[in-house]
């Protein structure tokens, strides 16, 4: 038989299995110090290192590019080859004969191009600056992995921690459905309360599938950057220690070296050069040509050497209009540049604020929320104890704590992510 300090002992033990956080050994953003990560485990840092180490097509595309436009620039900034010309010249149709007519000639003669004033050494330039550009956007797609990384580990440290806590309250409330069955046996309790017991065991069983689907989605996005064998490993619980923003002031202003900023700089400096060139053309292009005519039966050969220049007489609708068109696009990319930076410094201002707002709630609820969820709970299981409340009082009592907990669970991650986004945007000299 069972007496009401026995359901009351069996009531308590069921339900005092929660973890005091406040006890535990805190890190600097708030997250509780657990155990360190044993042997297998995925830690963020190793994480970055295999994102940065893999063959990634994302991040190795752009070092191409920069590759073809530094060979382009070798290539582009050369002379045109030189053209041969070989001639039959005054050949005679009645004879075919090479020695009948004195004007009958073999001539060899080889010409040679010279672009319009320094338009080779621009273009050699031009190609440097894209060389330039690319090679920014490779810095810039490092930190895209980087962030992506982080973000999609801390994705999947949240539903890790998430599943162990719903499963301590899942264990709970199994129990304790045990030991209300075992009183219903004898009368002493109602069939509404194991009715009531068994469906949050239920609704906690499909938390733990969403939570499993959530898990499994954030998984599959880290394993986009770490190959699949890495991403299968048990993720580190332990909390990640990032490197600390500078101040939002600072932050601004190192926002030009950003390789976002950069590397539309340099397609700023793309587009100068192309303002360079159409302004070369109005500059005449030279061609020299060298012949030789020889001739038989004895006669003199000729030799001749001649220069074709280019007269850029009528400008109205191509230079004029080509250097027009090279400023708009110069001015273009400028306006891109300053748009960029706006989004830079948007980006910067609403990511700080989320930090540090981030930081006030999570203060708040391990010094209040946290503190108030636990008393509420202890206080339900008093008045359960005295039979001053029932049984749905308790259980959502102990779901709110739960509730709290996690809230707490993802504040802590959410803080990490900012920080994550706050050091893209500042950049790291240990990533």
């Amino acid at each position: 038989m069972y007496n009401l300090t026995t359901v009351s002992t069996a009531v308590i033990i069921a339900f005092t299995f929660t973890v005091n956080v406040g006890a535990l050994q805190s890190s600097p953003l708030g997250i509780a110090q657990e155990k360190p990560a044993v042997s297998g485990e995925l830690s963020l840092q190793e994480a970055i290192k295999l994102a940065l180490s893999s063959e990634d097509p994302y991040l190795m595309e752009p070092g191409e590019q920069a590759a073809a436009f530094d060979d382009r620039a070798v290539s582009d900034s050369q002379l045109p080859d030189p053209k041969l010309r070989m001639t039959f010249a005054n050949w005679p149709t009645n004879s075919f004969s090479y020695t009948q007519e004195a004007m009958t000639q073999l001539q060899v003669g080889v010409s040679q191009a010279f672009p319009k004033g320094d338009t080779l050494q621009h273009r050699r330039s031009k190609r440097k600056a894209q060389a330039t550009s690319e090679r920014f956007r490779q810095e810039l797609r490092q930190r895209e992995i980087i962030l992506d990384t982080r973000l999609n580990w801390l994705d999947l440290y949240y539903w890790t921690k998430a599943e162990a806590k719903v499963g301590e309250s899942r264990k709970a409330v199994a129990e304790l459905i045990e030991v209300i069955q075992a009183i219903f046996a004898t009368g002493r309790e109602t069939s509404q309360d194991i009715l009531r017991a068994e469906l949050e065991l239920s609704l906690l069983d499909d938390r733990l599938v969403e939570i499993g689907r959530k898990a499994s989605i954030s998984r599959a996005k880290l394993a986009r950057r770490i190959g699949e064998a890495a991403a299968r490993r048990p993720i580190a619980i332990t909390p990640p220690g990032l490197v600390h923003p500078s101040d939002v002031t600072a932050l601004i202003d190192i926002l030009p070296q950003h390789p976002a900023a950069k590397m539309f700089s340099a397609r700023v400096e793309v587009a100068s050069k192309d303002v360079d060139i159409a302004g070369e053309q109005y500059k005449p292009g030279w061609t020299v040509n060298v012949g030789y005519g020889a001739r038989g039966a004895e006669r003199a050969d000729f030799a001749s050497v001649g220069v074709v220049m280019d007269v850029p007489l009528f400008t109205a609708k191509r230079q004029d209009r080509e250097v027009s068109a090279a400023k708009r696009s110069r001015q273009a990319s400028r306006l891109s540049l300053d748009g960029v930076l706006l989004d830079l410094r948007r980006k910067l201002q609403t990511t700080y604020a989320d930090w540090t707002r981030l930081q006030e709630r999570i203060s708040l609820y391990q010094s209040v929320v946290l503190k108030r969820a636990k008393e509420t709970t202890e206080a339900s299981l008093t008045s359960y104890q005295s039979g001053v409340t029932d049984f749905a009082e308790l259980v959502r009592a102990r779901l709110a704590e739960l509730d709290a907990e996690l809230s707490l669970i993802r504040l802590q991650s959410d803080r990490l992510k900012a920080q994550a986004q706050l050091l893209f945007l500042e950049g790291e000299d240990d990533a």
